[in-house]
């Protein structure tokens, strides 16, 4: 059985946020949701007109390329990365933006997707579109204040189990943490590496990959540096940038989006919720919107703004700012604001001169909630790119598939199906078939004893019916006993096919989704993001199966 390259993101199921009606309409039939978005992400033709409209909406390439240079300086980056920077500064250059939580350890494997997927697409818009340029940029999102999305990293262990190993923040931290990408490791990071080193499996990579790791992730990194510089290196000649938002020549450029939000709110709120309306009149509304889209920063927390009859509060606190004093906040010293989902791509685009980004499921969504926000504020929305996703496949989970005449698909679809299936294939036995043969045989019987009885004393009936139950019991539970024989006569078959699924659909979600890129490195070596890069497809918009 050939495992297929590809598999319709149609025939896979919607967990969490994974391939949504929404998105499937997206990438299959897009006329249905094209109300809902600028461009048709199909026709990279339009990117030159796009780019047109675009030029003139970036606040000030200058202080751009100023931070991005001090930044990526800090990263560590190429040449090439210094190089795409440069050309940041000329009107005909422009950006295909993706981004993510700064995640230990770069976060799950689709993060690596976004980045290639980036990559890969300002490459391919620059060779179509002579004159102008491209260049790829990863917009870190460190001002979140979630820090259960960053904490952790998943893997599997020496016996093929899914583990997750966690940053614990000091108990007098656990409260409102402020931008996570800010975080200190401090020496805890230590005790990560110490507990990542136990659960890994043992491979001739392991050495060189600690050794890796350790060099980003140190007591003095904070978890955006350590981020950043992490997938600097593993991306180091394609020329990608990354931008974190919390840098206060950034926050002076975003001034006047943050002054009219708080002048005028809720009405990005009003336009998010009417398109929602008509949004879900088929879909689903991925945002959940507020009055007033911003958060400050008070006291090493991130609040979230809630405006009230005279003055605004930080959730959480007693702290209450007038709505002047807001407004001079913004104005004077505007790093004390911080945009929520709604308006981080509105920030984003401000800030770049992005033509595309490039998008998961979940952003996808969230992206046909805002055409109206970009109009509010006089931006073109770009054109919203999916990121490739892909399963990684080895040769010895295919045989495995092989052998018990099982798909990937299954594993995705029917993992709850997958091991009656197996127990079926190799018990010498049918279990289910011949237990159901023995109650109807007795079924039969029995209501012939039926009519003989009632011919004789009717009243005997219901103990009749007694007996038939008891027997019916005794059977399912005579079934169940062997049943449980033949799964420990076969418990090899089946230990295997739960390696297939904790490798594939680990924690019953998508690989991608789970798993971090340290658990093929460690296995494959240091240098196996650039054979995803080799493999990764852009382009097709189906999942793809890569084969290592």
């Amino acid at each position: 059985m050939t495992v297929p390259e590809f598999i319709p993101v149609e025939s896979l199921p919607h967990i969490n946020g994974s391939f949504s009606d929404l998105y499937r309409d997206y990438i299959s039939e897009f006329k249905s949701v094209q109300q809902f978005y600028q461009v048709d992400f199909h026709s990279l033709q339009q990117i030159a007109s796009l780019a047109d409209k675009r030029r003139s909406q970036v606040r000030d390439r200058s202080v751009l390329v100023e931070v991005l240079s001090d930044q990526n300086t800090v990263y560590g980056a190429g040449q090439r990365t210094f190089d795409n920077i440069g050309l940041l500064a000329d009107e005909k250059t422009f950006a295909v933006v993706t981004g993510q939580q700064v995640g230990l350890f770069g976060g799950p494997l689709y993060t690596i997707y976004k980045a290639i997927t980036a990559i890969k697409l300002a490459e391919t818009l620059g060779a179509e579109n002579p004159g102008l340029h491209f260049v790829p940029v990863f917009w870190l999102e460190s001002e979140d204040h979630d820090f259960e999305e960053v904490g952790k990293a998943s893997v599997l262990n020496a016996e093929g189990v899914p583990a997750t190993v966690s940053y614990q923040l000091p108990t007098r931290d656990s409260g409102n943490r402020g931008a996570v990408g800010e975080i200190p490791l401090g020496n805890t990071i230590e005790s990560v590496f110490g507990e990542l080193q136990q659960i890994m499996g043992n491979s001739e990579f392991k050495q060189a990959l600690f050794e890796m790791l350790r060099k980003f992730y140190r007591p003095a990194s904070t978890f955006s540096t350590a981020f950043a510089g992490f997938l600097t290196a593993l991306f180091q000649d394609k020329g990608l940038v990354f931008i974190s938002p919390n840098d206060i020549r950034l926050k002076k450029l975003l001034s006047p989006l943050f002054q009219k939000e708080i002048r005028e709110y809720p009405h990005v709120s009003q336009l998010i919720i009417r398109q929602s309306a008509r949004l879900e009149e088929h879909y689903h509304a991925q945002i959940k919107t507020k009055a007033l889209n911003l958060f400050y920063f008070h006291k090493g927390g991130r609040y979230f703004i809630e405006p009230r009859e005279t003055d605004f509060s930080l959730r959480g606190t007693r702290h209450f700012i007038p709505k002047e004093d807001l407004l001079r906040v913004a104005v004077e010293q505007p790093e004390l604001l911080s945009p929520n989902v709604a308006l981080r791509p509105i920030c984003q685009d401000m800030l770049l001169p992005t033509v595309a980004y490039v998008a998961g499921p979940s952003e996808v969504a969230y992206f046909a909630q805002l055409q109206d926000v970009y109009r509010y504020f006089d931006l073109t929305m770009p054109m919203i790119y999916p990121r490739a996703t892909a399963t990684i496949t080895e040769e010895r989970m295919e045989k495995i598939l092989e052998r018990y005449e099982l798909t990937v698909e299954d594993v995705f679809s029917k993992p709850e199906e997958i091991q009656k299936k197996v127990l079926d294939m190799v018990a010498e036995v049918n279990v289910e078939e011949m237990f159901s043969r023995v109650r109807t045989s007795i079924g039969d019987q029995m209501n012939e004893m039926k009519f003989g009885i009632n011919y004789v004393d009717p009243t005997l009936s219901a103990a009749l019916e007694h007996t038939h139950q008891k027997i019916d019991s005794q059977i399912t539970a005579l079934q169940e006993k062997v049943v449980a024989a033949q799964q420990r006569k076969h418990e090899t078959a089946l230990r295997q096919i739960e390696k297939v699924k904790n490798s594939l659909f680990p924690h019953g979600n998508y690989q991608e989704r789970e798993l971090n890129v340290i658990q093929f490195m460690n296995k494959h070596g240091l240098e196996f993001v650039r054979f995803l890069y080799g493999e990764l497809k852009i382009g097709n918009f189906q999942h793809q199966i890569i084969r290592i």
